[in-house]
């Protein structure tokens, strides 16, 4: 691979001692490709920590890429737990199809390849991170959403005046998994006076939050989100009642379930 000149990484990567960092890249990478000249490349280290480990900063691991040259690099950690961290390096401009593990801390930059997109944390998500999720990703179509932490908002009480800005629009979306969302999340989804779905068509979900949320598939103001959907993906084999099919009228009569 010496003469290597051009080279897209795309790396996960869990359970390492230490960080995939800029001295990594170099001395195990790019010192061996001399001719190389593109490199783009997204790596994410997940490691187990203890309360005695070194926490490093974004700062810290963006001052090891000095051997780039021009190279434009961004860097994001996030100590998920007390004993938990992620550590995202990329090359910009992001040329990569897919980003998981996106938690509140995310840089404000334009990610204009990605359609799938996952987000997940241990910090409620608020409204102003899905204003700039639809600001960061502009052709997102697949969307996952794990947090089981609900924001300071109820979704079955009003809403403060300038709480809610604007309706989030999602013009491309066709995948939504909020399974392991908490149902503040899915009344933040479904509800269309929050967020706007055109182009929705498999969702994936707890039976027992889509009928809390729809209040037992009869609330309008949730029904529009799900007119479109035509694979709903639940977590056991059930067969549906008549309100289901009347409130998603896109499924097949002859669908029933998907199991996971």
């Amino acid at each position: 691979m010496s003469c290597l000149e051009e080279l897209n990484l795309y790396l996960r990567i869990w359970n390492r001692p230490t960080f995939i960092d800029g001295n990594h890249l170099h001395n195990e990478i790019l010192i061996h490709m001399l001719q190389l000249h593109t490199f783009n490349f997204y790596i994410n280290t997940e490691n187990n920590i203890n309360g005695s480990t070194l926490r490093l900063s974004n700062g810290d691991i963006q001052r090891t890429f000095t051997n780039l040259g021009n190279q434009r690099v961004a860097c994001i950690i996030d100590y998920l737990t007390t004993d938990k961290v992620i550590c995202h390096v990329f090359s910009l401009p992001f040329k990569f199809d897919r980003l998981e593990n996106i938690t509140n801390n995310f840089p404000n930059i334009i990610f204009s390849h990605v359609t799938h997109l996952g987000l997940s944390d241990t910090v409620p998500f608020k409204y102003e991170l899905f204003i700039r999720v639809t600001q960061s990703f502009p052709l997102l179509k697949y969307l996952s959403v794990h947090n089981v932490r609900p924001p300071y908002w109820e979704f079955h009480k009003p809403r403060p005046v300038d709480d809610w800005c604007s309706i989030v629009k999602y013009p491309h979306l066709i995948s939504l998994d909020i399974w392991s969302a908490d149902n503040h999340y899915v009344e933040h989804f479904l509800n269309e006076t929050k967020t706007y779905l055109p182009c929705l068509i498999e969702l994936r979900i707890r039976y027992h939050s889509l009928k809390t949320v729809t209040q037992n598939f009869t609330r309008d103001i949730t029904r529009r989100n799900c007119a479109n959907v035509k694979q709903l993906i639940v977590k056991d084999s059930i067969v549906y009642p008549k309100d289901v099919y009347r409130y998603f009228p896109s499924l097949s009569n002859e669908f029933s379930s998907d199991i996971f």
